[in-house]
């Protein structure tokens, strides 16, 4: 019991450890948690994808790491262009400064389906998501033989509460954005930070 118990542990200090730096997905999370905007079914495609390739790394580790290096490059130049993309159209919002503040509309509404296909595109077009998930959640678990399971279980129980923190928690900080230039800076960093992630895609060997 003691044992099982210490793989759910590890495994949800793991999984949240490797969550828990600010990317494209987590700003994306935080934007829309901000906004009040589709937070339910933003929230629940972050970590219900990322439970998909834990589920893969802790079950079939050993055939994906073969796979992965062929794919790896593929998979980060298609998930820098789409970084830049979106990096930019932030830095352009900041420049116009038109995403407005909350209680006045600013920006046009992003669709439900927009926002999910965001959601899965910062998932699955970035490269690190399978080298954090697939392959360093999947060796670790690889090591607790019969509660490779419960590790994975507790790396995704992380998920979840990660997600559902960021996407919620967000609404502490609406009061400092009913002001227009809030959302100016907070477009700003974000638009930065997509830009820095696809750099760094690039520039890693």
């Amino acid at each position: 019991m003691t044992a099982t118990l210490s793989a759910f542990a590890i495994g949800f200090a793991t999984g949240f450890s490797l969550i828990l730096a600010i990317g494209a997905q987590n700003a994306f999370v935080l934007r829309q948690g901000l906004r009040g905007e589709h937070v339910l079914p933003v929230v629940l495609t972050c970590a219900l994808s990322d439970a998909v390739l834990i589920a893969i790394g802790v079950t079939s580790f050993a055939a994906v790491s073969k796979v992965l290096p062929s794919v790896e490059i593929y998979m980060r130049w298609f998930g820098a262009a789409f970084l830049v993309w979106y990096g930019a159209t932030r830095l352009l919002a900041a420049w116009r400064g038109g995403e407005g503040a909350l209680e006045t509309g600013g920006e046009v509404t992003t669709s439900l389906k927009a926002a999910i296909l965001s959601c899965l595109a910062f998932t699955f077009l970035n490269p690190h998501v399978y080298l954090d998930t697939v392959v360093l959640l999947g060796s670790i678990a690889s090591q607790f033989d019969g509660d490779a399971l419960v590790f994975g279980v507790g790396a995704v129980s992380s998920s979840f509460a990660f997600f559902f923190s960021l996407g919620y928690g967000a609404r502490l900080l609406r009061p400092l954005f009913v002001r227009p230039a809030a959302w100016r800076v907070l477009d700003l960093i974000v638009g930065l930070t997509m830009l820095a992630i696809a750099a760094a895609l690039l520039s890693s060997p």
